[in-house]
């Protein structure tokens, strides 16, 4: 902890001078055994690597087996088309994901190229990656810091930190300030200079004493490369269905063969039918479903300024319930913003701020003429609070002396953190105006007189306090408070020493990063829809439960928590508090990722939002890290799942809604394929266990999964979005992909297909007793028939065809007269009824096999009806 030391037991550690620094051969020697200043860089994976992760996976295993068990069985064909089902889905998913992980090449980017440091004797610029520890580093505004440093001088130093603590504001740095407490968080180490922050304003010198991984920066590195990779619900889920279909096929094999036995069937006849049932048993289109639907879902979030970095996540915040988002540039505009000021004994709004009135005039002259930041529209440079003065001045017209060459600057006394004031002198026509602003308390001291009712009168001890009570109330808002004073003289021959005195208050403004537009209006609507948002900062407590307070994030100041106290809590206190906690401020990168694994802990899943270096790990620890695109740096987007192009928190709603469709539309499409398979099933089992010739070929179901199948499954996968979702709680994570009513319909439609898939093969040999090959004909166009027209009753588990519109998916009725097509084609083309060994069937058959094929779409609808009145009751 080098901010707990002194500068002389620094310099003393570290074996250096302040005054000469280290000597060249000592830098050598140095770097050789601590090596250089830069960012160890995570080992890229292979391409192979990448395409293994893509069949990775359980479901994939199974159709491998099924693949390789139908070529040995001479079945080329069905091998085939497995294999291409498989490569279409490792093919889609590894154009997504190849990308390999760039978080810790873009910290890397980060690091300055140059530095200015003390050797043998001489400033000297050297490359940022040869700076080693002990070197004495010189620091100017404009400048990033090469690494960690513990300054040994500063003037007027201030260091933008946003990107790395969160805080919007620069830190102020004293290099002769020794901390003593052991949990100083990083924003308030006032004596420290950290890698790749910027200097804004002063110059300082640091002694180095922490380089590379070793750096604050480092340190954030490490936690990226040593974060493991989480699984989004989806793929857990997915996972958890291919193991559990894998055992199902496992019994039905075991089941097949302990029949063939007892009905002493020819056995190499019943190892066909297993396979038969194996292939009925497994969806053979679901992943490459699931990717292609998935892969669709990404191209539609681009559309609403959402980019979606890995497939799967997209998904994912559909099923949050948790919002932690970062506030500065997220929630705020990270731009400091003139909101209220206090002159002539009014406190109001800046909107009520009146150029024409001669006070309020002075107020922004003063503010715009002593600064030493600079402002146009294209382009800003200075502190940030000095630029939004220049701001407001901007809108009035009123300009500094460079731009409008009235008003001349003759003479100056620098901010000084001690007096915290700032002073300048201006030329006013034959006159000279002194103009301090600077800190309330100070600059009320050195006021004898205040403008009031457009005249200058006694600056009473009753007039100091109402300007008190004006400041406070700013402070209450946690607005930062600035207050300015003026003096009028006939010379610029005036001393130093007097031109702080004497001076005649004007007024204050109070500034503060405000809310971007529309937040407020979507946390609401995330409130409404289950969501709770919860604001991380590196802010102080006041200014976060401000902005919080405004935004309707936190409602009381006990729902606040600095980063420090969460810190020393013990676990069983996080379980018990975390529900309750909104806002979390002073937080440093360690706190940010402990927050989001206690709240993932208790549950839920979590989506963390953020721009900064500092917010990278927990982005990364988050089910779905969203980064902000237009003020997010490399490292943030590298560790995302998500960007949002247009750094507009509304947009997560609208990835909340579109989640929350993908979700529920790839659900659908799994419940559709599941329950085909179910009919499949037992419409085989049964007719075996019945002791009848086989109901289905193999080939026929292979053809119904891969074909007839898919293409209503991806229809269903793509189908308009609900507008009611929003009014539905989050998923809870727990809650299978079958649960409740979907549950219901997809075995109950299971057993409804295979009986009437039985019941056609039943009919077709009363019909025709001596052509088994007409009966599965029969059976075979019902099957596929039958789960065509029931995709339109699965789009909705509640509202009827009618309430959605039977053609809102074009796709869908697309797709259910191109199966139909093509399954009479398969049926009366010579030679694909050869390969398929099926037969014509007459006109009879056709106008009985339909209105067998219409039944699970109409006691689908009852069901709907009769599920919807019992709800109701």
């Amino acid at each position: 902890m080098w901010f707990k030391k002194s500068i002389q037991e620094v310099i003393q550690e570290l074996d250096t001078d302040s005054i000469n620094g280290i000597t060249s051969k000592e830098a050598k020697i140095r770097i050789e055994k601590y090596g250089q200043n830069k960012l160890a860089e995570k080992k890229k994976k292979s391409i192979l690597i990448l395409l293994f992760e893509q069949i990775n996976d359980v479901l994939i295993y199974i159709l491998l087996a099924a693949a390789v068990v139908s070529a040995l069985l001479n079945e080329i064909s069905d091998a085939i088309i497995i294999g291409i089902v498989i490569i279409l889905n490792a093919v889609i998913g590894l154009i997504q994901e190849s990308k390999a992980e760039k978080a810790l090449e873009s910290l890397k980017k980060l690091s300055v190229p140059k530095a200015l440091v003390k050797r043998d004797g001489r400033i000297i610029e050297i490359s940022s990656e040869d700076v080693v520890l002990g070197d004495i580093v010189i620091l100017d505004a404009g400048k990033y810091v090469p690494c960690d440093l513990r300054l040994i001088e500063s003037a007027n130093l201030k260091i933008e930190e946003s990107a790395l603590t969160g805080e919007s504001v620069p830190s102020e740095k004293y290099a002769e300030d020794t901390l003593k407490e052991d949990d100083v968080a990083l924003g308030d180490q006032r004596n420290m200079a950290f890698m790749s922050t910027l200097v804004t304003y002063g110059r300082g010198v640091g002694v180095v004493v922490a380089v590379g991984m070793d750096t604050e920066i480092g340190k954030i590195a490490k936690m990226l490369h040593d974060d493991s990779k989480n699984l989004t619900p989806l793929q857990e889920k997915l996972a958890q269905l291919g193991k559990m279909l894998g055992f199902v096929v496992l019994i039905i094999c075991i089941l097949m063969f302990a029949v063939a036995v007892i009905q002493k069937r020819d056995l190499f006849e019943m190892f066909l039918t297993a396979i038969s049932l194996a292939v009925a048993a497994i969806p053979e289109g679901l992943p490459a479903m699931v990717t292609i639907v998935l892969a669709v879902g990404v191209q539609r979030m681009i559309k609403k300024n959402a980019i979606v970095r890995k497939l799967p996540a997209i998904e994912t915040l559909g099923s949050v319930n948790i919002i932690c988002s970062d506030k500065t540039g997220t929630l705020t505009q990270n731009k400091m913003t003139v909101t209220k000021f206090y002159a002539d004994d009014t406190l109001d709004n800046i909107l009520k701020l009146d150029a024409n009135n001669f006070i309020h005039k002075r107020l922004i002259e003063n503010m715009v003429l002593c600064n030493d930041a600079t402002y146009s529209e294209d382009s800003q440079t200075g502190d940030p609070t000095e630029i939004a003065l220049l701001e407001l001045g901007f809108k009035f017209n009123i300009f500094k002396d460079s731009e409008s060459k009235e008003h001349i600057r003759v003479n100056e006394i620098p901010f000084d953190s001690d007096r915290k004031l700032m002073t300048t002198l201006n030329e006013y026509g034959d006159k000279y105006h002194v103009i301090t602003k600077g800190a309330v308390d100070n600059l009320i001291k050195i006021c004898s007189y205040i403008y009031l009712g457009g005249h200058v009168v006694d600056f009473t001890e009753e007039l100091k306090s109402k300007v008190i009570k004006a400041s406070d109330s700013m402070s209450k808002d946690a607005l930062r408070v600035l207050a300015t004073a003026v003096k009028i003289e006939d010379s610029s021959d005036i001393k130093i020493d007097s031109m702080e005195s004497e001076l005649i208050f004007v007024g204050l403004v109070g500034m503060i990063d405000p809310p971007r537009e529309n937040v407020k209006k979507s946390i609401e609507e995330c409130k409404n829809s289950g969501i709770r948002t919860v604001m991380i900062t590196g802010d102080h407590k006041n200014t976060a439960y401000a902005i919080a307070k405004e935004l309707g994030i936190a409602e009381d100041s006990s729902q606040v928590i600095l980063g420090a106290e969460f810190d020393r809590m013990l676990e069983d206190e996080v379980v018990d508090k975390i529900d309750n906690l909104r806002v979390f401020a002073r937080v440093s990168p360690e706190h940010k990722v402990r927050i989001v694994k206690s709240l993932k802990e208790k549950g839920n899943i979590v989506s963390m939002t953020g721009d900064g270096v500092n917010d990278a790990p927990s982005l990364k620890a988050a089910d779905i890290g969203v980064a902000m695109g237009i003020t997010g740096t490399d490292v943030a987007k590298g560790a995302s799942d998500m960007i949002l192009t247009d750094d507009n928190f509304s947009t997560i709603v609208e990835a909340v809604k579109e989640g929350r469709n993908i979700y529920n539309n790839i659900r659908k499409s799994i419940t559709f394929l599941l329950s085909c398979n179910i009919g499949e099933i037992i419409a085989l089992f049964i007719g075996i266990i019945l002791g009848w010739p086989a109901v289905l070929r193999p080939i026929h179901l292979l053809w119904v999964n891969l074909i007839t199948d898919s293409l209503p499954a991806l229809a269903l996968g793509v189908d308009p979005d609900d507008p009611d979702i929003m009014k539905e709680k989050p998923r809870d994570q727990k809650e299978g992909l079958f649960s409740g009513r979907n549950g219901a319909f997809l075995v109950g439609n299971g057993i409804l297909i295979g009986i009437i898939t039985l019941f056609a093969f039943y009919i077709g040999i009363k019909i025709y007793p001596n052509s088994v090959t007409h009966a599965q004909t029969m059976s075979f166009v019902v099957l596929s028939i039958s789960q065509l027209i029931y995709t339109l009753s699965i789009r909705h588990n509640k509202k009827s065809i009618f309430e959605i519109g039977v053609f809102t998916n074009k796709y869908l009725i697309g797709a259910i007269i191109l199966g139909i097509i093509l399954q009479n084609i398969v049926i009366t083309v010579p030679f694909l009824a050869s390969v398929f060994k099926v037969f014509t069937l007459t006109p009879n058959d056709w106008m009985f096999v339909i209105l067998l094929s219409l039944i699970p779409l109409i006691i689908n609808e009852i069901a709907k009806i009769i599920y919807n009145k019992i709800e109701r009751k």
